[in-house]
């Protein structure tokens, strides 16, 4: 290696000896720096002297010089700048003629002091003062005088050498004239005087001879290289033109091989070169490249209308077609082209799912009806019982991880053919809307068309067809919706499109777990067509469409609620808790709540999205619906507890067991008794009124339902009719017994009011009836201890009102008689007295106005004694009724 001042020199370095080397040195950029010589043997060297650059000066002719300097032309810029002169012409080194002595100011210093000057006399930019310090910078003024006429003299001599070398030879010129003008006299005489033999006609027939002779002898030669020299033309013709001599072979070679660009560029070079010429052999074979191009043409358009195809491809085709300049609008037609293939698509996946559908139910048929068909085996679960066993069907869960063939088997038709007919618009109408978009920028061309002004005409046609785009995209769009409402809801398909877009065989319509699924898919679909940036007003048929799915499916999950609430009734199983409460309620309760959580995505609106509840009849319909379901409910009690008791099915009838001590008589017998039910459904009722329906009630309006009001009242309206009914029919079973023993018990043994003995004590029969109210009590708060003051007041006012009546039917009361009346009388209130009402008080009232009054104050002590001692005797009996009056809650 060698460098030079941070200047790598190898290239020009020469090895001339170990102590030696010769290289040439460029441009460099330090002026001052080491010179560092680096061998294989001895390795990378050191300077320790540094070296200056200096700026070569200009090596004339005739100077000597250790290194080539390359010849060039030399100019006299300030004489003649157009003319060049011969180098050994050019001015001597020492133009002033004195002598030159060098000066010792640094060249970086003069350059700084004449900033773009020169000190080349030779030079444009030539300084005489530069020059002058250079080179005279200590030469005296009269040398410089000297140096003055030096100059002019020199000048001078250039003037007047020309007119001096014409003055030195104008003998000659004379001579040489006098010596032509002898020749003409001379020829001038000879042909006046012997024009036949003049030398000039001589001449000529010697010459005519001659070339007579030589065309006989070198005829077949000469004929030869004409032949030769016309072959040659040919050949040079067809080697300077073999361009397009075989361009129509190459273009089809070119196209087999696909290589489209090397074909345009080819034509492009051959039309500009003889596309108007007038030669008849270049007109033959350029027309013989028009007709490839032509071919070229249908073939690339045909490939361009080829489905499917990628988006790249077709871009491509477009510039080719461009760039050969085809007739019409080949991007337009590849629109038009996708535009019915995406249609084509569209159907053709309708068709084939319709197909598929009618294909399995025929295999289904035939497996039913096949005699070797085993029940008992492996048979898949159907779409309801799948949806039946899942608690919440969720995107991203079984449906992401269904795609298989499995699931596909599970899930209805409809439901994977609208899952394969959005995967198929929102994978083919991206690219379908990008080749628009590109159509109207211009990109779809190349520079060859920008140039020629067809990106101005692709944009003016793009103007004139967007609204025939739009209606493509609306065509799309239209078919799109209507081949999913004819699959999910073929009743808002008109009845001329029903044939086109419809034709499945609904036989059972889809559950709202399958609907919510279509819903999420058709959603996901509008985000992704929505995110191509296509206009809102193209989409809202979308729009329209999922707000209609949205609708239906609340309809088809309000409606399936209602048929499993309906079930609820099989699953009773008569389990009465502390509160009296069987798990009904909570059943009930908990069915809604989950139909509604199975909702809130289709309740959910989602961005563009409307309110399921915006239009009015919506709301009317779903109010409807919700107020059928708690009349579902409230049925399947009234059905529950007016069963006759062979219908109810005490297999699996069980207690809490956590109060053992209340439940005796249903431990005693394994059946509910019809007066049981009643009580359950009674204590079902209560909870219902109190708390499961303000719990709903809750639940719709925190879901957006619309009418909660409504749905609530008449929900309790219907709700209390029942417990009214279910009451009376309660009371009547229970009271009538107990009224009706009281008037033979009265009269038993022919007792008379008349004639009676001195009263001992209350009569067996209100004792029978007490102890029959007892059983009562004992029923009911063995069901729900908080309907036993409503029963038990219902059954007092009925005993109260029966015994007034037959006091009041009495004509006459002996003084015994009207004691023994008024102390059973006072002994039935004084025991009731906590369930008493104010229609029961009313009656105790009556019978003892029917009474005559005690007059003595011996009678009033004996009705007191007698009481004392009943209510002695009958102590335990009559516990039930001293609740403590916390336990007493008015109902």
């Amino acid at each position: 290696g060698l460098t030079i001042c941070g200047h790598n020199c190898l290239l020009t370095a020469e090895w001339m000896s170990a102590s030696k080397i010769v290289c040439r040195v460029g441009q460099a950029k330090n002026d001052k720096g080491d010179i560092i010589v680096t061998t294989k043997s001895g390795g990378k060297g050191t300077s320790t002297v540094s070296f200056k650059l200096l700026k070569p000066e200009k090596i004339g002719i005739l100077d000597q010089s250790a290194v080539w300097v390359d010849e060039m032309n030399y100019y006299d810029m300030r004489t003649d700048r157009n003319k060049g002169i011969p180098p050994l012409s050019l001015r001597p080194a020492n133009p002033l003629g004195i002598e030159i002595d060098k000066g010792r100011f640094p060249q970086k210093d003069l350059e700084a002091l004449f900033p773009g000057m020169s000190a080349d006399f030779t030079s444009e930019n030539f300084s005489a003062a530069w020059y002058l310090i250079e080179n005279h910078s200590t030469t005296s003024f009269d040398q410089l005088k000297m140096a003055v006429v030096n100059l002019k003299k020199q000048a001078n001599k250039k003037n007047a050498g020309s007119l001096a070398y014409v003055k030195g030879g104008l003998s000659t010129f004379f001579e040489a004239q006098d010596a032509l003008s002898a020749i003409h006299q001379k020829l001038e005489a000879d042909g006046t005087e012997k024009v036949e033999g003049s030398m000039t006609q001589k001449l000529e027939n010697v010459l005519n001879r001659a070339s007579n002779t030589a065309d006989t002898l070198f005829q077949e030669v000469l004929g030869r290289k004409d032949k030769a020299d016309s072959t040659r033309n040919a050949l040079n013709v067809l080697q300077r033109f073999k361009f397009l001599f075989n361009l129509p072979l190459n273009i089809e070679r070119n196209i087999q091989k696909g290589d489209y660009d090397v074909v345009i560029n080819d034509y492009e070079k051959a039309k500009s070169l003889f596309g108007k010429t007038e030669v008849q052999v270049f007109k033959k074979y350029y027309a013989e490249v028009e007709t490839r191009i032509e071919a070229l043409r249908e073939l690339l358009l045909d490939k361009l209308l080829e489905t499917p195809s990628t988006l790249h491809d077709q871009k491509r085709y477009i510039r080719y077609l461009s760039d050969l300049h085809a007739p019409g609008d080949p991007a337009w037609q590849c629109i038009g082209a996708q535009h019915q293939w995406i249609l084509q698509l569209m159907h053709n996946c309708k068709e084939s799912y319709v197909k598929e559908q009618k294909g399995k139910d025929f295999f289904c048929n035939s497996l039913l009806h096949s005699p070797m068909l085993d029940l008992d085996s492996d048979v898949r679960p159907s779409p309801v019982s799948h949806l039946s066993q899942t608690a919440s069907l969720k995107r991203g869960s079984s449906f992401q991880s269904g795609r298989d063939d499995a699931w596909r088997y599970k899930a209805p038709q409809q439901v994977v053919f609208v899952e394969k007919l959005t995967k198929l618009v929102v994978s083919q109408l991206p690219n379908f809307w990008k080749l628009w978009i590109s159509y109207v920028n211009g990109s779809l061309f190349s520079e060859t068309a920008e140039k020629s002004g067809q990106m101005e005409r692709s944009k003016k046609n793009a103007r004139q067809r967007q609204n025939d785009f739009k209606k493509m995209i609306q065509e799309v769009m239209h078919s799109l919706v209507k081949l999913i409402r004819g699959a999910l809801l073929p009743f808002s398909l008109r009845e001329g499109e029903s044939r086109q877009y419809g034709g499945w065989e609904m036989k059972s319509e889809l559950s709202g777990q399958w609907l919510t699924h279509v819903i999420q898919t058709v959603r996901l679909s509008s985000e992704s067509l929505t995110a191509l940036e296509i206009p809102n007003d193209m989409l809202q048929i979308i729009q329209d469409l999922i707000l209609d799915l949205r609708v239906r499916c609340i309809m088809v999950t309000l409606q399936h609620t209602a048929e499993d609430i309906k079930r609820l009734a099989e699953k009773e199983d008569w389990v009465v808790d502390n509160e009296g409460l069987t798990s009904l309620p909570s059943q009930f309760e908990q069915c809604i709540i989950h139909s509604l959580q199975s909702l809130k995505t289709v309740l959910d609106c989602k961005p563009g999205e409307a309110s399921v509840f915006q239009q009015q009849k919506t709301q009317e319909d779903v109010c409807q619906l919700s107020i059928g379901i708690m009349q579902v409910f409230i049925d399947c009690l009234e059905q529950l507890s007016t069963k006759p008791d062979g219908d109810i099915d005490t297999a699996h009838l069980s207690v809490d067991v956590s109060s053992p001590d209340l439940f005796g008589s249903i431990h005693e017998d394994s059946s509910l008794s019809s007066e049981q039910r009643l009580l359950i459904a009674l204590s079902n009722c209560r909870y219902l009124e109190r708390h499961t329906f303000l719990n709903i009630a809750e639940h719709f309006e925190k879901h957006g339902f619309q009418g909660v009001e409504k749905i609530t009242q008449v929900s309790m309206e219907s709700l209390k009719e029942l417990d009214q009914r279910l009451f009376e029919m309660y009371i009547e079973f229970k009271a009538d017994p107990i009224v009706g023993s009281l008037e033979p018990g009265i009269y038993a043994g022919y007792f008379d009011w008349k004639d009676c003995l001195v009263p001992a004590g209350v009569r067996n029969y209100l004792k029978e009836a007490l102890v029959n109210i007892i059983a009562v009590h004992a029923e009911v708060f063995t069901i729900s201890k908080d309907l036993v003051p409503r029963v038990m007041s219902r059954v007092v006012e009925a005993v109260s009102e029966e015994l007034s009546r037959l006091m009041q039917c009495v004509s006459y009361f002996s003084k015994n008689g009207a004691l023994q009346a008024r102390l059973e009388i006072c002994a039935l209130r004084d025991t009731v007295a906590i369930y008493l009402t104010p229609e029961s008080n009313s009656s105790f009232k009556q019978a003892l106005e029917a009474l005559p009054q005690l007059s003595s104050g011996t009678d009033k002590k004996l009705l007191e004694e007698l009481l004392n001692k009943f209510k002695s005797s009958m102590h335990l009996q009559l516990t039930c009724f001293q609740a403590s009056s916390s336990a007493m809650v008015k109902t």
